[in-house]
């Protein structure tokens, strides 16, 4: 099973690419064993600045939605089908 680093080694991994560190230098300089781990690091700090890091919760997932929800989300797909179709057919018989 895979290591699990924490928020600040994985902070420190970003600020040191911020200051010019290869992935290489910095996976040597933290310990890491793997350098894609710094690119996940870098790439997931950019889209989600330092929460990229926080622990998400954990929440069951999965499981079955309700017949209610499946059948909003049936005649909301049939209803966009339906425009389509509308919109692409030529009015032949309007």
């Amino acid at each position: 099973m895979g290591k699990h680093y924490s928020k600040e080694v994985k902070l420190k991994a970003v600020r040191l690419f911020g200051d010019g560190k290869s992935h290489g230098e910095i996976t040597k300089a933290l310990g890491i064993r793997d350098e894609q781990r710094t690119k996940k690091w870098v790439r997931a700090y950019r889209e989600s600045g330092a929460d990229a890091f926080e622990k998400k919760s954990k929440k069951k997932k999965g499981g079955r939605q309700s017949k209610k929800t499946n059948s909003q989300a049936y005649v909301a797909r049939l209803e966009m089908e339906n425009a389509l179709l509308k919109n692409s057919i030529p009015n032949c018989a309007s």
